[in-house]
């Protein structure tokens, strides 16, 4: 942004007032930026835009969990979801339209994959909500935290990606901390590593298994990156960024993952790598076969984790009647791996 203001002759210092406009103040409109003169808004219109996602559906679950559904091009669709609690705010973005992984728990995964979302869509998913919170309820900040654990894998968006998670922590835009924006992903090793050396914000690891052969069938990445590649990545992490942890999510399904010799091998797994241990009940979604483990497995399965050192939390499940749980979220995609495609013999 600096170098386009060079390039029309303008201070630098435009930057800021610029950004300060439309992340702090929330305008969507150059007429409305009114320290810039009425030269430099009619010039900007003519050279520049604002364009702000367009929510087409809001649903509000009996627990306070929001969705949006938001507006892309081409009938594309993204969804993002608000959880709130009583000491913060979570934010859960996309960071693409539908996902290549496949993962077989995961709705979004059945939808197919279309498209990476660009550093606008991405920024502008938080822009949108922070901005519809504080005008619905009296200029309250109600987003501290944000995790990228929605609609895609964001390490293959990596890119725009971390530009958006920059400016997520620019003091001139929202000023979060880094370790208030945690990035999700399935485990492409190249892009964690280049990761790695791009950011520092906090980092989870979708693991949901302890052999190849269960992670083979539901996180299929893991036949590419298995886990031996993907625990030396994570220990390079931690390597690079002494004293952080790493948050590792653990989906409960119901005598495929959750025996107490899986919790066992989890221990293992992990030796050697300051940990933090989502537990997360399956949720269900239309078309699966995979069933939530018992209350009593997954508790079975947290003292073991717990008796070993390993900080474990059971995540309570927000927002499933509005289908906004971990794994739930499903948009509009238009699919162009042909996932969903029915090839009927003849």
């Amino acid at each position: 942004m600096q170098a386009f203001f060079t390039q029309m002759g303008e201070k630098a210092f435009r930057t800021s007032q610029v950004l300060k406009w439309i992340y702090q103040v929330g305008v969507h409109n150059f007429d409305e930026m009114t320290n810039l003169s009425k030269a430099l808004r009619t010039r900007l219109k003519e050279s520049a835009e604002l364009k702000v996602p367009e929510m087409v559906r809001e649903q509000i679950s009996k627990d306070g969990t929001c969705k949006w559904l938001f507006q892309l091009d081409g009938g594309n669709c993204i969804e993002t979801v608000l959880i709130p609690e009583k000491e913060r705010g979570t934010l859960c973005i996309s960071s693409q339209v539908g996902c290549a992984l496949d993962c077989s728990f995961c709705c979004t995964a059945q939808q197919g994959f279309n498209r990476n979302l660009t550093v606008s869509e991405i920024i502008g998913q938080v822009w949108w909500v922070y901005h519809h919170l504080n005008s619905e309820r009296g200029k309250i900040r109600p987003i501290t935290n944000v995790v990228l654990m929605g609609m895609g894998e964001p390490l293959l968006n990596l890119n725009n990606v971390v530009s958006a998670m920059n400016l997520m922590m620019d003091d001139l835009c929202f000023g979060l901390s880094k370790r208030r924006i945690t990035l999700s992903t399935a485990g492409v090793v190249p892009a964690l590593d280049r990761f790695t050396e791009m950011s520092d914000v906090s980092l989870a690891i979708s693991l949901h298994a302890t052999t190849d052969e269960i992670r083979d069938t539901l996180v299929p990445i893991n036949k590419k990156y298995p886990l031996e590649s993907l625990m030396a990545a994570c220990k390079r992490y931690i390597t690079k960024l002494p004293g952080r942890s790493i948050t590792f999510e653990y989906v409960m399904i119901n005598g495929v993952n959750d025996l107490p010799e899986h919790a066992r091998q989890l221990v293992k797994l992990l030796r050697g790598i300051p940990s933090k241990i989502n537990l997360i009940p399956f949720n269900p979604f239309p078309g699966t076969d995979y069933i939530c483990s018992t209350p009593e497995a997954i508790e079975q399965f947290r003292q073991i984790l717990m008796a070993a050192g390993f900080i474990t939390m059971t995540r309570k499940p927000r927002g499933e009647d509005i289908d906004a749980a971990c794994g739930q979220l499903a948009g509009q995609v238009k699919d162009r791996t042909k996932r969903n495609t029915v090839t009927i013999a003849s």
